[in-house]
């Protein structure tokens, strides 16, 4: 995709992710997942600090924003041409 061809709320592919874009920069265009969360959960101390992963599925509370319940991601001119309309 071209970075004029992205608009605010419009879901695209990029790997084998979906993102919804959430704002669009000079040069970059910002996103959260659209399809699944990664839950990442650290117990215990340094040095036997555990780390656990888990996928979550979404629903429409999370699109809820800004603030996004989600990380936002940044793509960047390099990232934008590997995006993909759906």
């Amino acid at each position: 995709m071209k970075h004029n061809e992205f608009s605010i709320g419009q879901d695209f592919q990029c790997g084998e992710r979906l993102w919804r874009c959430t704002d669009i920069g000079t040069r970059v265009i910002v996103a959260i997942p659209a399809d699944y969360a990664e839950i990442t959960t650290a117990s215990g101390e340094p040095p036997n600090l555990q780390l656990s992963s888990q996928t979550q599925h979404l629903n429409e509370n999370d699109f809820n924003g800004p603030p996004y319940a989600l990380a936002e991601i940044v793509f960047d001119e390099d990232d934008i041409i590997a995006c993909g309309r759906i």
